[in-house]
């Protein structure tokens, strides 16, 4: 899978995509805390990554830096912002707002980073006297409506998961094309639709597995 530049034909590798929101992280640190120019290596190693995977990566999107000189912070951070969009203002819908939703709601990087929260909807009507992060929680039945007088196209789901495929079908025919899915399940959905999942158990689970390699010495035995 490949992404597309906003002003030409190249293609940037999946894995690449994914890398540039580490980058643009690592260069708003960088510029909050003074720096004006950086050279590969530095922003590599702020962001976690060799020098040479970064060259590479930044490389399809154009020649950025000065030999000699490394990237200006500043520039560099707006090319790659513009490159994933978040120049642009996002209207972005939470369906889902138990104890998830609310700390999704409440996070203060969405508006930072391009993405602004427009409503917040649930099923359960006794939530819908609820104001979260200044917002009123809707009911589900007004996601039409918000999606077409709002141009959403972004929508998160943070339901149990018995619900999730029933709120992605109701997404995807409301016009949303582009998904962020917390609850623990697979969403089948129409091609030119993307899911992004976020499963928190999991990424438990691969760091338990690490601790318990590291647990075991090199050369002793394995418990069974």
């Amino acid at each position: 899978m490949t992404a597309r530049t906003p002003d030409s034909a190249r293609d940037i590798p999946e894995a690449t995509v994914a890398r540039l929101p580490v980058y643009l992280r690592a260069l708003i640190g960088l510029a909050e805390d003074g720096t004006t120019t950086c050279s590969s290596e530095e922003l590599a190693a702020t962001a976690g990554v060799n020098s040479a995977k970064l060259r590479k990566d930044l490389s399809y999107l154009g020649s950025y830096g000065t030999r000699g000189v490394g990237y200006d912070v500043e520039y560099l951070r707006y090319q790659i912002a513009r490159e994933i969009g978040v120049t642009h203002d996002w209207p972005v819908v939470i369906v889902g707002i138990g104890n998830l939703g609310h700390a999704l709601a409440n996070y203060s990087g969405f508006r930072s980073r391009g993405f602004r929260v427009v409503a917040l909807l649930d099923a359960d009507p006794t939530r819908h006297d609820e104001v979260v992060a200044g917002l009123d929680v809707r009911s589900f039945e007004d996601l039409e409506s918000i999606v077409s007088d709002n141009d959403v196209s972004i929508g998160v789901i943070a339901t149990p998961a018995v619900a999730a495929q029933a709120v992605a079908d109701r997404m995807v025919a409301a016009g949303i094309t582009s998904i962020l899915n917390f609850a623990p399940s697979v969403l089948a959905v129409p091609e030119g639709v993307g899911v992004r999942k976020v499963d928190l158990s999991i990424e438990l689970q691969i760091l338990a597995y690490h601790e318990q390699r590291k647990a075991v010495a090199p050369g002793s035995e394995d418990a069974s």
